[in-house]
């Protein structure tokens, strides 16, 4: 079984006043970063006071998905455009990605935690990591490859898809660990059959979408592996965030790059340790794309008790939901919003949708309910299906299955919220 190693001990394992005092002296200089470089994060915080204490970062605003949305794409950048070194990029609400940028120190303290994560994981220098996370503009790929170069890994560059591929790999080249969805997890756990529990892998590094006990429970049983949970955004750096260890006992944050807060979802006031809140967080070190006091959406709990395996950094449960609507669908945001703003632009289709989230077997789907309006156009309900389909895979970068129904027949508002969503993924 995996022991947990260290990719930084002196820091992973630094006594809390030590650490406070080094996020104080960071969040202090990431402020400063914002009022000398970041027109409209200066005007917003114009009238709050300089930190003096951790305590006064609850004084400032949050930051919102809406906010990066409205300053797309550069806006909110805090270094000209020539001292990049890479740009990534998530789905936008409305079609527009939201985009985040680097510079090279940015790259580096990014791989240093996901070398943290992978070390603490169990993962040795020198073996080999199958990482069937994509690659392109989802940090996720290049995000765990540069983290398993800087662990002195040896990286399988798969990227996603291709599932006949990517179980001849996994046997050829025997790999000691692999990093996907969890979902993607269970695929080839199943697709391996009798033969998981017999195969190289020892660690699976999952994220990018929620799981449970129950989803661990079977990964572990079909792959013969420990499964460990990695937690990150694309706004905030992306995978690495946080990580569990090989104990497993709460994903641990990189504290010292992430001040992380728990607040209640309607008022944003602070949650004590232990209560399950809006995981709010601050980026202490971030060149190009610094965020203050970054409103995730996920709820969770943390604490700040040491770790069973020396560690100091604060602690976070796994996710227990969203404060939004915002799905997850095979480590692909999607956003209500994003379905009807798409759907507006569609000749031959009410505003009445429904979003239906089931799984199929081991991976996610997505299905779509519309109704046609009162034009008469041409299109039979499979041609107007396959438009959908086809503008859906566009702004979702993903791939729904769409049915055209009789008006009327969609659910309505009774009066109260309406939910444009079923997940029937917990039934």
């Amino acid at each position: 079984m995996p022991t947990t190693g260290f990719h930084q001990r002196d820091i992973e394992t630094m006594p809390r006043p030590q650490l406070e005092a080094l996020q104080l002296e960071r969040l202090q200089s990431t402020i400063a970063s914002l009022r000398a470089n970041v027109p409209v994060m200066a005007e917003r915080i114009a009238d709050v006071a300089d930190p003096t204490t951790l305590d006064d970062l609850a004084n400032f605003p949050f930051l919102r998905k809406a906010d990066l949305r409205e300053n797309y794409p550069f806006g909110l950048f805090a270094v000209p455009r020539d001292q990049l070194a890479r740009v990534h990029a998530s789905s936008g609400t409305t079609g527009k990605p939201t985009v985040v940028g680097y510079t090279s120190d940015d790259l580096q303290v990014w791989a240093d935690c996901v070398a943290r994560c992978l070390r603490g994981a169990g993962i040795e220098p020198g073996q080999m990591l199958h990482n069937a996370y994509g690659y392109g503009l989802f940090t996720g790929g290049l995000g765990l490859h540069d983290g398993a170069t800087e662990a002195g890994l040896n990286v399988i560059p798969v990227s996603g898809g291709n599932t006949e591929r990517q179980l001849m790999l996994l046997e050829d080249f025997a790999p000691e660990a692999i990093c996907c969805t969890p979902s993607y997890a269970l695929t080839l756990a199943e697709l391996l059959g009798e033969s998981g529990p017999d195969c190289s892998l020892q660690v699976g590094i999952l994220g990018a979408e929620p799981w449970s006990n129950a989803t661990r429970d079977a990964i572990e049983a079909g792959l013969g592996i420990i499964a460990v949970n990695i937690y990150g955004l694309s706004e905030v750096i992306g995978p690495g965030v946080s990580c569990e260890t090989a104990d497993r006992d709460g994903l641990v944050i990189m504290e010292d790059h992430f001040l992380p807060e728990i607040v209640d979802p309607d008022t944003g006031d602070r949650l004590p340790d232990g209560e399950v809140g809006v995981l709010v967080l601050t980026s202490l070190t971030k060149q190009a794309f610094p965020v203050l006091r970054y409103w995730t959406g996920d709820l969770c709990s943390i604490t700040r008790e040491p770790a069973v395996c020396g560690r100091t950094h604060a602690r976070m449960s796994p996710l227990v939901g969203r404060a939004d609507d915002m799905l997850v669908i095979r480590g692909v945001n999607v956003y209500p919003s994003q379905v009807e703003h798409t759907l507006i632009a569609i000749d031959g289709v009410s505003p009445h949708f429904q979003l239906v989230v089931d799984r199929d077997r081991t991976l996610d789907t997505l299905h779509l309910r519309v109704e046609r309006d009162d034009s008469e156009i041409a299109q039979s309900d499979s041609d107007l299906a396959n438009e959908i389909k086809s503008q859906m895979r566009t702004a979702l970068l993903l791939g729904v299955t769409v049915s055209v129904e009789p008006p009327g027949t969609v659910p309505r508002s009774d009066g109260g919220k309406l939910s444009r969503t079923l997940d029937n993924r917990s039934l």
